[in-house]
């Protein structure tokens, strides 16, 4: 079903989906990536900035806490000592500049010397000179814009007389904090390829597991499926791994009297369908075919089927037909066939008659061609007389009218006893369980009767009279031996051929069903006498 809806513009949805996939997953990830990695970028650069302001701070307040620099700053003009002292801490801590000034901002070290004795710039000494705080700032200086952490310097007494500058400039800081960005560029750029190959291989894989399909023709295939589920005639029910309802129609909801499928789907098949035992499939149970199956009042007819994938059961379907509906297309069929086997048996008969009535006339014999017209005539007339009073059933009596022209075609005797009365048949009763009773037990007595070859006789009575149906079949044959009388109604078994042994067994079968019985002993006519009864009533 699937390769049929696949259409020659199959490439044409299949790319356009596949396309659709790999752009979306893609501007998904780019979107998550960008928006990530610019996230961190930030972030990076606000850390950076953070530790190199708290570097420059500490490096500060441990310069401040040197005794010779407190010494120095003392003196009215810098001599480079401190200068010295500076330069080396600058150059090990990697400052870009380590400015160590007086209490009226004078510059004892500077990384330029001819800024020695010199005002410091940036109008941020003012908390630590005068308030004695340490912090961290940004601001311009001669040297640029730079983050700075500056400390007081503290004599003896707690009094501030000096302040320490150390700073990095803002373009080295950018350049740090670029370089990590930059790697987090490439990391940006590598999960980008990233996402891409699995754009690609996920698109891959859903076009796989979805039959190479366009949404479009999902859909169809879905209402195409939908629509050939419900104008089934029988009812489905398709259930998944766990063994709950993931698929019923209307006629099943009808049969089960249901009056939607929300009340079903999900529910357990054990609850849904009691008795169909569908769940033992999932488990390599055996498949159920033709199987009658009581669902309330009524009775089904039931197969089920596992559902495959890859070999391995997903699930099972069961379908439903309601019996009756199939009694009576049996019915209709049984009619057909008597109807069909009479009218070849007459046609036959009388083919045979009538060459026999043109022979007569031909060699002048006009008197007994007429005779023998009058006898097949009569006889003819008053079976079809005697059976529509006796037996008014169209059924029953078009089955014994055949069997009775199959019989002169055989060149059997068979007679129906002139006292035989089948009027009080109850509406209940299956007609074509009957029939099969009759029809096998009748036609084993042509062949028995046969088999002897003198004078083949078979003879049928009937009576309804008392709680039960009774029938009598005799045969002129060779009878049947007590050690096999145990053994004839077992499937198989035959005293023919090995191709048979079907009727008896299917006669003990229907009179199971009919909750009936039959017995065997020897008829007057020589051969074996089978007496069936049939109860009016049903029992149970």
């Amino acid at each position: 079903m699937l390769e049929a809806t696949q259409n020659p513009h199959k490439k044409r949805f299949a790319a356009n989906l596949q396309t659709r996939l790999i752009l979306l997953v893609c501007l998904l990830v780019l979107s998550l990536t960008l928006v990530a990695g610019g996230m961190y970028t930030t972030m990076i650069g606000r850390v950076l900035e953070e530790q190199i302001g708290k570097r420059a701070l500490q490096v500060s307040k441990t310069v401040a806490q040197i005794p010779l620099v407190r010494e120095q700053i003392k003196k009215a003009q810098p001599d480079g000592t401190l200068q010295q002292l500076a330069e080396k801490i600058r150059e090990e801590t990697g400052a870009e500049f380590i400015v160590i000034g007086n209490r009226e901002s004078i510059r004892f070290s500077h990384p330029k010397e001819d800024r020695l004795g010199k005002k410091m710039v940036g109008g941020d000494n003012a908390p630590a000179l005068e308030q004695g705080q340490s912090y961290i700032s940004q601001a311009i200086g001669t040297l640029g814009p730079s983050i700075r952490g500056k400390a007081p310097i503290f004599n003896n007494q707690g009094e501030v007389i000096g302040i320490v500058s150390v700073g990095y400039l803002v373009d080295d800081v950018q350049n740090v904090i670029h370089s990590h960005q930059s790697r987090v560029g490439v990391l940006v750029l590598l999960l980008l390829l990233l996402g891409v190959f699995g754009a690609i291989s996920i698109s891959s894989r859903f076009k796989k597991a979805i039959f190479g399909l366009e949404p479009e023709q999902i859909a169809r295939l879905f209402t195409e499926r939908a629509t050939i589920i419900e104008s089934i005639r029988e009812g489905i029910v398709a259930i998944d791994r766990d063994a709950k309802v993931t698929v019923i129609n209307k006629v099943a909801m009808e049969n089960l009297g249901k009056k939607n499928d929300t009340a079903v789907i999900g529910q357990p098949i054990s609850k849904v369908l009691p008795g169909a035992k569908l769940s033992r499939i999932l488990t390599g149970g055996a498949q159920r075919v033709d199987q009658e199956l009581n669902v309330g009042e009524a009775t089904m007819i039931l197969n089920t089927q596992p559902m495959l994938e890859k070999g391995k059961i997903i699930g099972a379907v069961a379908s439903f037909r309601r019996k009756d509906e199939l009694d009576i297309l049996a019915k209709q069929l049984s009619q057909v066939k008597e109807y069909s086997q009479m009218l070849r048996a007459q046609t036959h008969e009388y083919s045979n008659k009538l060459h026999t009535i043109a022979g007569l006339i031909q060699i002048g014999h006009n008197k007994e061609a007429l005779e023998l017209i009058g006898r097949e005539s009569a006889g003819y007339q008053g079976l079809i007389a005697f059976l529509a009073k006796a037996v008014p059933h169209p059924v029953l009596a078009a089955f014994l009218i055949g069997k009775y022209n199959h019989a002169q075609e055989l060149r059997i005797s068979f007679t129906i006893d002139p006292d035989s009365q089948l009027i009080d048949v109850p509406p209940e009763l299956n007609r074509e369980k009957v029939l099969t009773i009759l029809g096998n037990l009748v036609d084993n007595a042509f062949d028995a009767a046969l088999k002897k070859g003198e004078d083949p006789k078979v003879k049928l009575s009937m009576t309804d009279i008392g709680n039960d149906l009774v029938f009598e079949i005799e045969d002129s044959g060779e009878g049947i031996a007590d050690e096999l009388s145990s053994q004839i109604f077992e499937k198989g078994f035959s005293t023919k051929h090995a191709d048979r042994g079907q009727g008896l067994y299917l006669v003990q079968k229907a009179l199971r069903e009919l909750h009936g019985q039959i017995t065997l002993s020897d008829s007057e006519l020589g051969g074996a006498l089978f007496s069936v009864f049939i109860p009016k009533k049903r029992i149970g």
